[in-house]
């Protein structure tokens, strides 16, 4: 049974998921389960802002619905949309039918039967396992236009359908939206969540999160690897390695069967860590060399 009550109860409930965070985010996770407050996540990516939204559901049993932001997105594609081709054709069997079906075909072409729900719609649906996680990922990427929309929408947890009417949720769902910050969110929305920055994790943290993650990897691996990873934050990167890239690299170094890192090793594994060429480039040649003895010095005895 999940632990809900406590703020150690909480973290206790995400490492079971095999999400290994610290007591500040702990802690706002509780007080947003606690007080039903959405949760404003913003942080670099890969820093393991989406995956606490897939622990949660996992840990609470609860439905995850989310909603993938991206430019352009409005309020019509993240509430719903009618399924015109299913209408077109009941349309065309009407008129093939006559008078007796035409009666009642207007109000039913605007019904459940040709209605697909998109996310925020279904976040507001009733569910018998308990409200459910709706996850608005990167919200970053959309405009204000969607901002303010999305604000009304959290307000009152509802909905309107012209052709049918307002649809409230009647229990909030549990709300967790996503920043990656290439731009700033508006304030106004910020006000209606707590908030946390998610950044990249200290050593022995990563370590912990690794060890859930990839339990399969020697520790003597695991430590050059996250020792690697985190001088190479350090580097004038254009997009620095997140804890994603971490753990897929690990898992990438035991499928080759890999004991101990060398600068052959990671010059081929490179694309695990990094995902731009620029990037890639810099670590050609001496570069990958110096890193690794930087990361080894660094270790702890």
């Amino acid at each position: 049974m999940a632990d809900t009550s406590s703020i150690d109860g909480v973290q206790a409930m995400l490492a079971e998921q095999g999400y290994v965070c610290g007591r500040a985010l702990a802690t706002v996770v509780f007080l947003s389960l606690t007080l039903g407050r959405p949760l404003f996540l913003e942080g670099e990516a890969g820093v393991g802002k989406t995956e606490i939204a897939k622990a949660l559901a996992a840990a609470l049993g609860r439905r995850l619905i989310r909603l993938q932001c991206y430019e352009g997105l409005d309020a019509t594609s993240a509430v719903y949309e009618w399924n015109f081709a299913a209408q077109m054709v009941a349309i065309r069997t009407a008129e093939a039918a006559g008078g007796a079906e035409r009666g009642t075909l207007t109000s039913e072409l605007f019904s459940d039967d040709y209605l697909i729900e998109r996310p925020l719609l279904q976040a507001m649906r009733p569910d018998e396992n308990g409200a459910p996680i709706l996850l608005i990922d990167e919200l970053d990427r959309t405009d204000a236009p969607f901002e303010a929309f999305l604000l009304e929408a959290l307000s009152d947890f509802q909905v309107t359908i012209p052709e049918m009417g307002t649809v409230k949720a009647p229990e909030p769902p549990i709300v967790i939206l996503t920043s990656n910050r290439t731009r700033e969110v508006h304030d106004a929305l910020k006000r209606r969540c707590l908030y946390h920055w998610v950044d990249y994790p200290g050593f022995e943290r990563e370590m912990e999160i690794l060890a859930a993650r990839a339990p399969e990897a020697a520790e003597n691996l695991s430590r050059e690897v996250v020792a690697f990873v985190q001088k190479l934050r350090t580097e004038d990167l254009f997009k620095k390695p997140g804890v994603a890239e971490t753990i897929d690299w690990a898992k990438c170094l035991l499928a080759l069967d890999v004991i101990t890192l060398s600068p052959e090793t990671i010059a081929d594994t490179l694309g695990a860590i990094l995902k731009y060429q620029d990037d890639i480039a810099k670590l050609q040649g001496s570069e990958a060399k110096r890193i690794l003895d930087e990361a080894r010095a660094s270790l702890p005895a």
